[in-house]
């Protein structure tokens, strides 16, 4: 070959290695198959090369095929090709095939093919490529080595990746990151921050990928030396360093160092802005979040999925639709690519907006089952106790085989406790138990919370007691669990010995407790906790407050109440509704109606619990037309869809005067099927008003939905025995013995002097029972004399009492 040519040859391949755009490329290629030097081995090759690094496989395919593959390069061009495109099967099956031809690879060829391995995370095959990365002596370069560290790190062989680290000679920056990575991957934290020491005494620098591994696992006290580090090495201005500092002091809190980066940086880069307003969000400054939001547009800063995805919580924590409503216009006007997170979020806003058809609209356009989006839809059911849908939800999902995260699990158990189906939720537990996801604390605590609500406080004790860790979660499940199915003297002992494991309580666990206290009650209890919430942080603790204003309440004490109430600093629905209630329980409604209107002038939206203590407070004090108007009010102009409990609330309030046709029409209406509680206030109104009719059919379905309660029998007995149907009422007695349901003494506490006292009828273990009875006898004949006439017991007719 002439001087000419050589001069000609070394032009094109210069052109060739710098070529990155296809049709450039066709020209190259042409000029070189004009000039007769398309054959040349070297030259066929680099084309290949060319046509690998502008991704168009079809051409590289040919090329391949017409060249000498007799050598390691065009084997080696392909492979790189495969695994960069993500074909990492076809990236080994050339690998194999070239070792079929008899053709030795090199150290150019092991990178990638390591690369196929990690990435189809078959670490059993990467031991493999490694033994042959061993026997052709290439384990020391570092190319290789550290392709091979990656592969180890990122399929949990950490041990392997540290051992071959260490053998390693020559360790450069890249090295470096690879194993600080591979640890922090691993979830060993400590380790990560050693080798990076172990890094800072070589004469390595770190560079902008050191720093930003090492800084997203700092909290803010050693990622303030980090960043002083960073500064002196010069990479604390390169983007994605300023990113990983503004993320590390948004977690931290420390908003104005990261504000104060963001000011520093050039706002150019997306995933600042980005970062920002997650940061504020994070952080509860959802004022400065929109703040910030507005001036990114501003600034001609076109939001991405991420920016909407990381924005979009704070619109639905202000629970501004119109806000919500505007983004959402924006997204599909400007094409805002919808991945899950960002479809999630708009679910997210339109239920916590109560906008239950805009959500399923954002669902329903999905067309790909994702699990991050049902599991959304699910929560914002149960959010709305819309239990059928949310589980309608989860079983397409398991029919679509997609396998439910821990979280989902976590959002669908409560739709069980609402539904109280226990056969479902143990079904859900094994399914549970199959997949190894009970050990999560979200659901474990969820496991315990559906049992409990199930009346299978035992099954939650077990879950509870099984955990191998138990977060404050757990604890706070448990707590509840004890305090709402009548064992408030378990959930004190567990409130005690959660303290005494070093748990740290939270406003969730004060709570619980002081619920506990008011299911006693507990007066002395509750006040030795609101001494403790005085001590510590939680004496500006909105809920832990409120739960204290419904303590007193409910511990008789509602000057107390209404004097916490006053004091706290600041108020919000939940304090709003724990005031209107204690004085609605107490009685004294007109004092309830001032404080739900002062409400609505302070400017807070009443929810379900506010319209519910109102409608209970009417029914209490007979206020039946105004009752009615509430319920009205929350399904009219605040469109609050009404749950079972409102529903049970209205028909006692109808059972009470006497209009019992209009509370079975409103039971028939429902959109849902009625539980044992409102079945339950239908008869009980029933008796009151002597309707033996309607009392009848409430007993029918109540004999299905709970047939092992005994209240329910006595009360049906107690109907026929006022109408004097003493044959009837005997049929009711022999129909709870042949069912086997026992009749459960009722008890009742009263505190004195800081000491409850617990009763049950006929208990006589009390040491001044003689004397309470006698008050009770001279009570009862106090009464008749005021023309009190006692309904007849059952066990006064001779036929019933040997039942």
């Amino acid at each position: 070959m002439n001087q000419r040519n050589l001069s000609l040859m070394s032009r094109f391949t210069s052109m060739l290695q710098s070529c990155s755009c296809l049709r450039q490329g066709y020209q190259i290629h042409t000029q070189i198959i004009v000039h007769g030097m398309s054959d040349h081995n070297d030259m066929g090759s680099r084309i290949l090369g060319m046509y690998v690094r502008c991704k168009s496989f079809s051409d590289a395919k040919n090329v391949f095929f017409r060249i000498d593959l007799g050598y390691t390069s065009p084997w080696n061009w392909m492979i790189r090709g495969f695994t960069t495109m993500g074909f990492y099967n076809n990236a080994l099956l050339f690998y194999f095939k070239m070792l079929g031809c008899g053709i030795s690879p090199d150290k150019y060829t092991f990178p990638y093919v390591v690369k196929a391995c990690s990435n189809l995370n078959s670490l059993s095959l990467g031991r493999l490529i490694h033994e042959s990365v061993v026997s052709t002596g290439f384990e020391m370069d570092v190319f290789v080595g550290s392709s091979l560290i990656k592969l180890y790190a990122e399929n949990g062989a950490i041990l392997d990746a540290h051992e071959l680290f260490e053998k390693l000679p020559v360790k450069d920056s890249v090295l470096w990151n690879v194993m600080i990575n591979g640890y922090v991957k691993n979830g060993d934290l400590k380790r990560a921050m050693e080798v990076f020491m172990q890094m800072r005494y070589t004469e390595i620098m770190p560079n902008y990928v050191t720093f930003v591994c090492v800084l997203s696992i700092c909290a803010s006290e050693m990622g303030r030396v980090l960043h002083g580090l960073a500064i002196s090495c010069g990479v604390d201005s390169e983007s994605p360093v300023a990113n990983t500092l503004l993320a590390m002091y948004s977690k931290s809190g420390c908003l104005y160092e990261a504000r104060k980066i963001f000011d520093m940086t050039p706002r150019t880069d997306l995933v600042t802005w980005n970062g920002m307003v997650a940061g504020y969000v994070q952080n509860g400054s959802l004022v400065e979040a929109c703040d910030l939001f507005r001036e990114m547009l501003s600034a001609g800063v076109k939001p991405d999925s991420i920016t909407f995805s990381s924005f979009l919580p704070s619109v639905s924590d202000l629970v501004d639709l119109k806000q919500g409503k505007e983004i959402h216009g924006y997204i599909v006007r400007h094409g805002v690519v919808m991945d899950a997170f960002l479809k999630t979020a708009l679910i997210d806003i339109y239920f916590k907006c109560r906008e239950i058809e805009m959500a399923c609209n954002v669902f329903n356009q999905t067309k790909t089952v994702d699990a991050v989006i049902y599991t959304a839809m699910i929560s914002g059911f149960v959010l709305h106790g819309m239990y059928s849908d949310a589980l309608r939800t989860f079983q397409r999902l398991l029919h679509a085989q997609m396998r439910p995260t821990s979280v989902t699990l976590a959002s669908v158990l409560p739709a069980l406790s609402g539904l109280a189906s226990l056969r479902l939720g143990k079904e859900l537990h094994g399914y549970i138990l199959k997949y190894g996801h009970e050990g999560g604390g979200y659901v474990g605590s969820s496991l315990t919370d559906m049992y409990a609500k199930c009346g299978r406080l035992d099954l939650a004790n077990s879950v509870f007691h099984r955990m191998p860790v138990r977060d404050v979660v757990a604890w706070n499940s448990m707590i509840s669990s004890c305090s709402q199915n009548g064992k408030p003297e378990e959930a004190i002992t567990l409130f005690r010995d959660m303290g005494l494991k070093g748990e740290n309580y939270n406003c969730a666990t004060i709570s619980a407790a002081l619920s506990a206290c008011s299911n006693l009650p507990a007066l002395h209890y509750g006040k030795e906790i609101h001494g403790f919430m005085m001590k510590g942080s939680f004496r500006t603790d909105l809920f832990a407050e409120s739960a204290l204003v419904d303590m007193y309440s409910k511990c008789g004490d509602l000057k107390l109440a209404r004097r916490v109430f006053d004091l706290m600093e600041w108020k919000n629905e939940v304090s709003w509704n724990s005031i209107i209630a204690a004085y609605g329980t107490h009685g004294r409604v007109k004092e309830a109606q001032l404080l739900y209107q002062a409400m609505l002038e302070k400017g807070f939206q009443p929810d379900h619990i506010t319209f519910l203590a109102m409608i209970s407070a009417c029914s209490h004090a007979g206020l039946i037309d105004e009752g009615i108007n509430y319920f009205r009010s929350m399904t009219e102009n605040y469109e609050i869809r009404a749950r079972m409990e409102h529903y049970a609330c209205m028909v006692d309030l109808l059972g009470r005067a006497g209009r019992l046709d209009e509370a079975l029409n409103i039971i028939t209406s429902m959109t849902f099927e009625a539980d044992a509680g409102i079945w339950g206030a239908l008869l009980g109104a029933s008796r009151n008003q002597g309707n033996v009719e309607i009392a009848e059919v409430a007993s029918k379905h109540l004999f299905k939905l709970d047939p092992q309660n005994s209240g329910y029998y006595i009360l049906m007995a107690n109907v026929h025995a006022d109408a004097g149907q003493w044959a009837s009422a005997l049929k009711v007695r022999e129909l709870m013995k042949e069912r086997g349901v026992k009749k459960l003494p009722g008890c009742s506490w009263i505190e004195i002097n800081g000491i409850s006292h617990m009763f049950v009828a006929a208990y006589k273990n009390h040491p001044e029972s003689a004397e309470i009875y006698l008050m009770l006898k001279n009570l009862l004949l106090d009464m008749k004399k005021e023309g009190y006439a006692p309904q007849p017991y059952l066990s006064e007719h001779p036929q019933i009492a040997n039942v």
